[in-house]
C-alpha cells in the first residue's frame, strides 16, 4: 500500500515554497490517491497538474496500480483546517451541527480549537413598528460541529 509519507514527501517542497497548504489527503486500501490542496490566493488547475506530475514521478506504476486525483478546494466545500478557516474570515459560512441543523453567518475568527461567526436576526421590539436587527455571535469548537463550509450569495 502507498502511504501518505511518501506522497507528502513528493509534494511538501512545493507546496510550502508556493504558501500553499494540504486540506486533505486520503488514500483508500485500493489505492486510491486523493489530494485536495488550497492556497491564501486559490489554486489554478495549472497548479494541481504541477503536484500530480510530482506524484506520479514519485510512485512506479509498475510496482503499484493506483489512482491519482488531484484538485483544489472550491467553493462551497467543508472547510477542514486552520489555514482554510483564517482565509475565509470576512466571508460567509454555514455551520452544520450533528443533529443537523444548522447556522448561516461570517465568519469572524479562528483557531486551532475553534471558531467565531457573527449572525443577524431581526425581531420585533415591543413599542416599535419596525423589526430590528440584532447581532450575535456565537463561537463554536470544531470537534462539535459536523461541517462547515464557505457560502456564495449573489
Amino acid at each position: 500500500m502507498i502511504s501518505k509519507e511518501r506522497i507528502l514527501e513528493a509534494v511538501s517542497q512545493k507546496i510550502s515554497n508556493d504558501d500553499n497548504f494540504i486540506v486533505e489527503l486520503t488514500i483508500s486500501a485500493d489505492n486510491d490517491i486523493r489530494l485536495v490542496v488550497d492556497g491564501d490566493n486559490g489554486i489554478p488547475i495549472s497548479y494541481c497538474e504541477e503536484l500530480d506530475a510530482l506524484i506520479e514521478t514519485a510512485l512506479d506504476r509498475d510496482v503499484e496500480d493506483y489512482s491519482l486525483e488531484v484538485s483544489s478546494a472550491g467553493i462551497g466545500t467543508e472547510l477542514k483546517v486552520t489555514r482554510q478557516f483564517r482565509k475565509n474570515i470576512g466571508n460567509k459560512v454555514e455551520v452544520t451541527m450533528p443533529n443537523g441543523s444548522w447556522i448561516r453567518g461570517t465568519l469572524i475568527d479562528a483557531d486551532d480549537e475553534g471558531f467565531d461567526v457573527e449572525t443577524e436576526e431581526k425581531r420585533k421590539v415591543e413599542g416599535q413598528k419596525k423589526k430590528q436587527t440584532f447581532t450575535t455571535v456565537t463561537h463554536f469548537l470544531r470537534a462539535d460541529v459536523k461541517m462547515v463550509k464557505d457560502i456564495v450569495e449573489f
